[in-house]
């Protein structure tokens, strides 16, 4: 299996080398390219295809969310994990609907970072379990997800309807099957159907498709 390539963004050069260092330990990770600023981010991901950008929320000339917009404008099968020393719910739920698959904090041990990044390549979201509780609380007031009318012609039934809505929210199938009290198996089947219906490859397309179609109730987070 090819090694997940990396790019690291933060504008602290102590931080940036730490992190980097330990992605260097790991046969799996491969560093394709560090920067410290969103238009050198954007630059060093154009010229590298990475798998996944570790960008810093802040950076000197604007914000990471601002940034992950435009790096998966650019490509966006990108994995985007925001680091921030930020707590906000606010920042954490526009960190999701600006696509990002990750809103981590700086003070997490390297342990734990190595295991979210990995876990990115198992269709997982890298976040805390109680970041993820918050989001999946602030989903559910939302309104409810509203079959596809005549013109989108996509025949799902609502149980799968129900499943994109929390697909759309970034819930792994284990968070997916908790909130709608089936087995993770029974997830899995869910969203083997939804992407065969809405034709595509990937979780992330099928949230893309649903969006865009508005084949379920975005919200706010």
């Amino acid at each position: 299996m090819n090694p997940v390539r990396i790019v690291v963004v933060d504008d602290h050069a102590i931080l940036r080398d730490g992190i980097v260092s330990l992605l260097k330990t790991q046969a799996e990770f491969e560093v394709v390219g560090v920067a410290g600023s969103v238009a050198d981010a954007l630059e060093v991901v154009r010229h590298s295809s990475p798998d996944l950008v570790l960008l810093d929320y802040g950076l000197p000339d604007g914000t990471g969310l601002e940034a992950t917009s435009e790096i998966l404008a650019l490509n966006p099968e990108i994995n985007v994990v925001l680091l921030t020393v930020h707590e906000e719910d606010d920042l954490l739920f526009a960190a999701v609907r600006s696509g990002a698959k990750g809103y981590l904090l700086k003070n997490i041990s390297a342990k734990d970072l190595l295991a979210k990044l990995r876990g990115l390549s198992q269709g997982d979201v890298a976040l805390l379990p109680a970041q993820t509780k918050r989001i999946l609380s602030e989903f559910a007031k939302t309104e409810p997800v509203h079959p596809p009318s005549q013109d989108e012609a996509i025949p799902l039934t609502e149980r799968e309807l129900e499943v994109l809505h929390l697909l759309v929210a970034g819930a792994s199938n284990q968070e997916i099957g908790s909130k709608l009290h089936i087995s993770v198996h029974t997830v899995k089947n869910h969203v083997h159907h939804i992407l065969d219906k809405l034709n595509v490859e990937t979780r992330r397309q099928a949230a893309e498709l649903a969006i865009k179609k508005r084949l379920v109730s975005t919200g706010r987070f």
